[in-house]
């Protein structure tokens, strides 16, 4: 007898069209979310939208469509006033400023239209319930609390999602390090008390002293647990960065990109090696080093960097800072856009700004224009007059890899310079570095020892000729 199948939780999405938002353009970041939600695991059975000038301060969504979630949910659609909420404000001062504590008992102007007057499209919804609601907004902790309360469920924001989503797929120690301290960051302030407990103080090491609160008990733990995550985290990065400081040497290209552009792909198809590739946001979050395949000397060292989003939130870029610094330190970025996502555009935009925060800016590039396979040939056309000087492929092509691993090659090669090098028989355990480090071109004895002429990156080469002249 099969077995039933469970359906996935449910959620709704919800997003304001502000002004300056084409439909377009919210379309595209719903799209975008939903594919969030499913990474999440979640089924999305609702979206709605409404037109403002701004985010509701209270609740994000006016009064009329707050009912209409509440539908959705099965809560009351109504934010709880008066001393109830007073009473909340006053346990809650300390995680928000003044007005946005006022803000939720009093009634925004654009509450007054009726429900569909400025709303936006919303998809009809199943009959099954929501267990989450998911805003494409990042949102204050009050008014996350009021939507809550007003809708009986979770809510997450967007950067809330992420982080979720980073915190399932870290797998190295440094990952999870990172991803637990970006996680930390964003609770720490959304804390509520849970009730219960009173103010009854806890005796013995941590617990609550006199007049504190378990709020703030719960915050000073997570204080004390960010600052040991700090701790592991540096000597981790301090190892990291002794490995990067051997590679330091070598010839390094990153692939970098927005989320789901392809990039473990083309690692794949570059290296042979055997990294995870899956049609997911943040499927990669861990860096992979790999030597290109067949292997060229000077040995060229190939990246697989976290990707990208639009709305990063902050604690993850500063968390990943070390993940991101492999880029910083390449001799050669590979920027990968998926040419057949409508908003590839904005999505290299993203990529740009994100890299120019960390510095990375200035480190030469190359544009690859991804899944050229799901292309027209009109489409194709369109995208080679508008990039000139991108490089149109598919990582699922053989002949599109073999093309793109000649131009790294080809990158490098005209900044390498011509010498002849003489490896006494004295010294003839450099002959591997020699080959290692070079393109031999030619090698020759005499009475000497071998002569070599090779081809080389400057700095290498004058390193070698350091060595033997010793």
């Amino acid at each position: 007898m099969p077995e039933p199948t469970i359906d996935p939780p449910a959620a709704v999405r919800i997003a304001v069209q502000l002004p300056g938002v084409s439909t377009a353009d919210l379309a595209s970041e719903l799209d975008e979310l939903a594919r969030l939600v499913k990474t999440l695991g979640l089924e999305t059975t609702a979206v709605l939208t409404q037109r403002r000038s701004s985010l509701a301060a209270a609740a994000v969504l006016g009064k009329g469509k707050l009912k209409e979630l509440a539908r959705l949910t099965g809560g009351t659609g109504v934010v709880p006033s008066g001393a109830a909420a007073r009473k909340s404000k006053a346990r809650d001062r300390d995680e928000e400023s003044p007005s946005e504590a006022e803000a939720s008992d009093d009634l925004d102007p654009e509450d007054e239209a009726s429900p569909g007057e400025g709303d936006g499209p919303s998809v009809a919804p199943v009959l099954r319930r929501a267990t989450l609601v998911v805003v494409d907004h990042e949102i204050t902790p009050s008014q996350a609390r009021n939507l809550e309360r007003a809708t009986g469920v979770q809510v997450l924001d967007r950067a809330g999602v992420i982080v979720e989503i980073f915190h399932r797929h870290a797998r190295s120690r440094e990952a999870r390090l990172q991803v637990e301290l970006a996680r930390l960051s964003y609770v720490a302030p959304r804390l509520r008390e849970t009730g219960g407990g009173g103010d009854r103080q806890r005796g013995g090491i941590g617990g609550r002293g006199a007049g504190e609160s378990e709020v703030e008990l719960d915050r000073r733990k997570i204080r004390d647990r960010m600052a040991e995550l700090r701790e592991e985290l540096a000597a981790v990065q301090r190892e990291q960065q002794t490995r990067r400081t051997h590679r330091r040497e070598q010839l390094r290209v990153a692939l970098v990109g927005y989320t789901n552009a392809g990039k473990s792909s083309l690692m794949r198809a570059l290296t042979g090696s055997e990294v995870l590739v899956a049609d997911k946001l943040f499927a990669t979050l861990d860096t992979t080093v790999r030597a290109l395949q067949p292997e060229v000397r000077p040995r060229v060292l190939v990246s697989d960097t976290v990707g990208f989003i639009k709305k990063l939130p902050h604690e993850l870029v500063a968390s990943f800072r070390s993940t991101l610094d492999e880029a910083l330190e390449a001799s050669l970025l590979l920027y990968v856009v998926d040419a057949a996502d409508p908003m590839h555009r904005e999505q290299l935009a993203t990529t740009r700004s994100v890299l120019a925060e960390i510095g990375a800016s200035e480190v030469p590039g190359r544009l690859l224009l991804n899944k050229a396979d799901r292309l027209s040939g009109e489409q194709r056309a369109a995208l080679k007059a508008e990039y000139p000087e991108a490089l149109l492929l598919s990582a699922m092509s053989p002949g599109d890899v073999a093309t793109l691993r000649e131009s790294i090659i080809a990158f490098f090669e005209t900044s390498m310079v011509e010498a002849e090098l003489l490896v006494p028989y004295g010294k003839q355990g450099l002959l591997g570095r020699v080959h290692e480090e070079t393109h031999v071109l030619s090698e020759q004895y005499d009475q000497q020892g071998a002569r070599l002429r090779v081809r080389a990156q400057p700095a290498g080469l004058e390193r070698l000729q350091l060595l033997l002249a010793s």
